[in-house]
């Protein structure tokens, strides 16, 4: 009895290998593989933020641009240009800032690097100008796409879709437009823009 199960199994083995799926010259297309990082999180206590400073949103990158609650300080009664000046600098603090823990297990990450600061326009600039302490021009296409996204969406512009930026004064200015190309392959479409006159 033994024996013939020994004799077997061989038979046994060889059947279960002909049970795979073979190999195909035809192409197939089940779609992608599903994603690992979902891109998406909870909604945040808005009543809660609030309460700690004006409610703004910045663009983070999760293969493309989405954005993410945030709050920037404002004392009450700054006038309006001032005002713009420092919802602009928040909002480039918040987007150096490292993502939260529950952030960066939904997939989310910055490009943009600390330390930059932002000043409003010059004597002959454009009012709605923000001049930077680093050249756009030098920044990452991914850098540039969140920033010039999540400014021309905030009350630190005129809220059209666009900014006016350049560098340290004098150098040129530009009008950067935040599309939806921009907003969805950040990494490969810079921002459009063309020169103001201005500095």
């Amino acid at each position: 009895m033994s024996v013939r199960r020994l004799l077997a199994l061989p038979l046994l083995a060889a059947l279960l290998t002909g049970c795979g799926i073979r190999a195909t010259e035809v192409p197939t297309d089940f779609g992608g593989a599903p994603s690992r990082t979902p891109c998406s999180l909870a909604s945040p206590d808005t009543s809660t933020q609030a309460a700690h400073g004006v409610p703004v949103q910045v663009f983070l990158l999760c293969g493309s641009l989405v954005t993410v609650d945030r709050t920037v300080r404002v004392p009450e009664g700054t006038p309006d240009a001032r005002r713009r000046v420092i919802v602009a600098q928040g909002l480039l603090d918040q987007l150096a800032a490292s993502p939260s823990a529950a952030e960066k297990a939904a997939g989310y990450l910055t490009y943009v690097p600390g330390g930059i600061g932002v000043t409003g326009p010059g004597p002959k600039d454009p009012e709605d100008t923000l001049r930077l302490s680093t050249p756009p021009a030098r920044l990452t296409s991914y850098a540039l796409a969140q920033l010039v996204c999540t400014l021309s969406d905030s009350s630190a512009t005129e809220g059209d879709g666009s900014v006016i930026l350049g560098g340290p004064a004098p150098s040129p200015l530009r009008r950067y437009d935040c599309t939806d190309d921009v907003r969805s392959h950040p990494g490969t479409t810079k921002p459009p823009s063309g020169e103001v006159k201005g500095g």
